[in-house]
């Protein structure tokens, strides 16, 4: 796999622009990371301040540049402000593994801005990455993130992947192998 981020890459789609997180972000990290529903599905508690966004920031961006993480947010043509992110980590390079993970501003969620944004990232993963398969562990409860994955091709497994999420009801596991692509 090829996991260099140095020249981060910027991507478009026809309604969105995917681009580095910058110390700007912090108020839209925070609102993001405040977030109830979006929380109870990524398993993160409802505690974010202004200093937590500042330090998820720059966490965000050492992890780019070890090449431990590619971190998106994810913002429309037009403006820049936040409205979600989405990642490709927990790389496995000995299986060719990436996991994608995201999550979005709830007055954003439904307009099918998720699915164009994980569209233009499997993309990414396959041919820039070289990954052979794409892991995603959301929870079965969260039907929107489901019926988002099922859409792009992920399959349901029960074969063990290397996750390490905690405190996420019945999580479960999607796999999506560059072999499934519709081309």
């Amino acid at each position: 796999m090829e996991l260099n981020f140095k020249d981060f890459p910027k991507l478009i789609t026809e309604r969105l622009i995917l681009r580095n997180i910058e110390k700007t972000d912090v108020v839209l990290i925070h609102k993001l990371h405040s977030d109830a529903i979006v929380n109870a599905f990524v398993g993160r508690e409802n505690s974010s301040n202004l200093k937590k966004a500042e330090e998820y920031i720059i966490k965000m961006q050492n992890l780019i540049a070890r090449n431990e993480c590619i971190y998106w947010v994810i913002t429309e043509k037009g403006n820049n402000n936040l409205i979600g992110s989405i990642c490709l980590w927990n790389f496995d390079i000995e299986n060719e593994i990436v996991e994608i993970g995201y999550e979005m501003l709830s007055e954003f969620q439904g307009k099918g801005i998720m699915t164009e944004v994980i569209k233009k990232i499997i993309e990414y993963a396959f041919e820039k990455i070289k990954a052979k398969i794409i892991t995603a562990f959301p929870s079965s409860d969260n039907i929107n993130s489901v019926s988002i994955l099922k859409k792009m091709n992920f399959e349901l497994e029960n074969k063990k992947y290397n996750n390490t999420h905690e405190g996420i009801k019945n999580l479960v596991t999607y796999t999506l192998r560059n072999s499934q692509i519709n081309n």
